[in-house]
């Protein structure tokens, strides 16, 4: 069994920046993948970012690509998502996924086996 736990979401002003973590234990973290997904208000659930076992590939969306980093520690079993310059748009309910059943990173979240409980982040106008 895998538990994730996802922190440092919040209320931020337009233009400012947040470090979102997920902590996992139940498995070895560093065999997987590792994605974040978003989920707005009446929206479907929608592929952020992705990272290989080792660190050393990612993929992001579009609409957050060069604003958003995900990055791993396996030695400490967490995955990051630094969010900088973050717009209205990117309010939504964060959740941290890891991707048990594939090595190959996922962008559609049927291919993630295990999700955390998810964290608001909040963007003012």
């Amino acid at each position: 069994q895998v538990r994730l736990v996802e922190s440092g979401g919040g209320l931020v002003q337009n233009g400012g920046s947040l470090r979102l973590s997920c902590a996992a234990s139940g498995r070895t973290f560093s065999t997987y993948p590792m994605g974040w997904f978003r989920q707005a208000p009446g929206k479907e659930r929608e592929f952020v970012a992705v990272i290989t076992r080792s660190g050393g590939t990612t993929y992001y969306a579009d609409s957050v690509k060069g604003r958003f980093t995900i990055s791993r520690d396996n030695a400490k079993n967490t995955v990051h998502l630094q969010m900088n310059s973050l717009k209205p748009e990117d309010t939504a309910v964060y959740y941290c996924a890891l991707e048990y059943s594939t090595l190959v990173p996922g962008t559609r979240a049927d291919e993630y086996d295990y999700w955390g409980q998810g964290t608001q982040v909040t963007v003012s106008s």
